[in-house]
């Protein structure tokens, strides 16, 4: 018994430990959030500090505005997320369902085009949003960020979908429900887990993508990445405001993250045991 409750410790222990330094940067950002600039960037760090506010006043009312970059966001994360699921849903349903000589090898050329470096194609992508009007716009962004994600997004969707057992599909099939019917009525209830996980997982991705939303857009369209990248500028970079900027476009995805890790700890392990 000695033995178990000291292993269980150990774990328990080292578990922490893990925790505490992937989540150490973040905690290190947010202390130096309320340091003055000259605190900072003091050598050595300086762990004792009368905290303040002024970053978080000169970033959220100063040279960018918060709330309109915030919007964006939302905006844009939310809904590619929904547009990338609208596309993806009946790919992976026929994939998963109809399988034919060439799914699988359409399933690695999607997952290919992730191989490839973003900067390869921005010249293109960039000239036909100049000749399109979409520079500058949030539906441009939505678009773009629903393309990155897609091969993802169908790939989770189609293993969610092959754990989900024919048979029910057959049987609805049998009853005379058609492929609509099969979709919204019998596999998107059983297959829900997986699916929310794969949408809290976009709007991650989305939410933090930065290439794009620094190429693509100005203050008009401009996301919260574009919004941090605002505060790097050619009188240097600013770490206390830099860092204040960071935490409040961090937060409202974090606080969500953790809201919804029950949903995404099921989905992910959805199919795990028959």
């Amino acid at each position: 018994m000695n033995r178990t409750v000291r292993k269980k410790a150990i774990t328990t222990a080292v578990a922490w430990l893990v925790a505490l330094l992937i989540f150490f940067p973040i905690i290190w950002m947010g202390l130096a959030s309320f340091k003055t600039e000259i605190e900072a960037v003091a050598t050595p760090p300086r762990l004792f500090f009368s905290p303040t506010l002024e970053n978080y006043r000169d970033v959220a009312f100063g040279r960018a505005n918060y709330l309109h970059c915030a919007f964006n966001s939302i905006y844009v994360s939310f809904g590619s997320t929904a547009l990338a699921l609208l596309i993806a849903v009946p790919a992976a349903y026929a994939m998963a369902f109809f399988p034919t000589g060439r799914t699988k090898d359409m399933l690695l050329w999607m997952l290919s085009t992730k191989f490839m470096p973003a900067v390869g194609v921005l010249v293109p992508i960039y000239l036909i949003f100049r000749d399109t009007g979409l520079l500058d716009v949030r539906f441009g962004l939505l678009v773009v960020y629903t393309l990155v994600n897609l091969p993802i997004v169908v790939w989770m969707l189609f293993s969610f979908f092959k754990e989900v057992p024919p048979e029910i599909l057959e049987a609805g099939r049998m009853d005379g429900a058609h492929a609509r019917d099969e979709v919204l009525l019998l596999l998107l209830p059983l297959a829900l887990p997986g699916i929310a996980s794969t949408a809290l997982l976009a709007i991650i991705l989305s939410w933090n993508e930065a290439f794009w939303s620094l190429n693509l857009t100005g203050p008009a369209a401009a996301p919260l990445t574009y919004y941090i990248a605002s505060f790097s500028s050619p009188e240097g970079l600013f770490w206390a405001k830099l860092s204040a900027a960071s935490t409040l476009a961090i937060a409202p995805i974090l606080v969500f993250g953790w809201l919804s890790q029950k949903q995404l700890v099921r989905g992910l392990t959805f199919g795990a045991v028959k």
